[in-house]
């Protein structure tokens, strides 16, 4: 990178940073979403990663079996995809179904079949955003971006010109369809992941990966 580049590069760097970062969204609760009239803003939550929620009281452990739907890519007019490309939203919608797949089969059987004791897991893909090439690797090392970077580490924000995904999860009881739990989550790696701001999706299949184990966390 030459230094014009750089100076450049830098200048941006700057004000991002002093914008609270570059190219971030905040979910909504996607109006053509089937538990959309369901959930309601999630007041308990203050790191802005799950704003939209509906549950009710469930023995998940009553459950030992799941049926996993197909990733659905969202196409509301609400969709928050940017500049997405839709062979990117493919290749996320791929990496979700198998991530999500082998979490979930640390605990339940996969089937295909509706039964007792089953859950269905739908994953709908309503929007992502990618790195900032290059960019998003700098600011872990210049010192504005280090600043930033460092509050947000502590408060497990975003970090500057990073990616991220947002998606909505729905579980129901696959016997009755009963809507059990819903919600619309955003997810992106730690603040200071350098691996996550190395290629454009990098982020968002790192916060797919945050977002599964979360998912388990509540089943367990």
């Amino acid at each position: 990178m030459n230094r014009s580049i750089a100076v450049r590069g830098l200048g941006t760097l700057v004000l991002c940073v002093n914008l609270g970062g570059c190219a971030s969204v905040s979910p909504v609760p996607y109006s053509e979403l089937a538990s959309s009239a369901y959930m309601a803003p999630d007041k308990s939550d203050v790191s802005g990663r799950m704003p939209y929620r509906y549950s009710t009281p469930v023995d998940w452990r009553a459950y030992n079996k799941v049926i996993l739907d197909p990733v659905v890519v969202y196409r509301g007019r609400d969709h928050q995809f940017g500049d997405i490309s839709e062979k990117d939203k493919a290749t996320l919608a791929a990496y979700m179904h198998n991530c999500f797949a082998d979490r979930l089969r640390s605990r339940l059987a996969l089937v295909r079949e509706r039964g007792p004791n089953t859950l269905r897991v739908r994953l709908t893909l309503t929007g992502a955003v990618a790195n900032t090439p290059v960019l998003g690797t700098l600011s872990r090392f210049d010192m504005a971006g280090a600043i930033y970077n460092g509050v947000q580490a502590a408060r497990d924000g975003e970090g500057t010109m990073t990616g991220s995904v947002i998606y909505g999860v729905e579980i129901f009881d696959a016997t009755n369809s009963r809507l059990l739990s819903a919600y619309v989550t955003k997810q992106y790696p730690a603040a200071y992941d350098i691996k996550a701001t190395a290629g454009a999706l990098a982020a968002a299949t790192a916060g797919i990966d945050k977002g599964a184990d979360a998912l388990m966390a509540q089943l367990n």
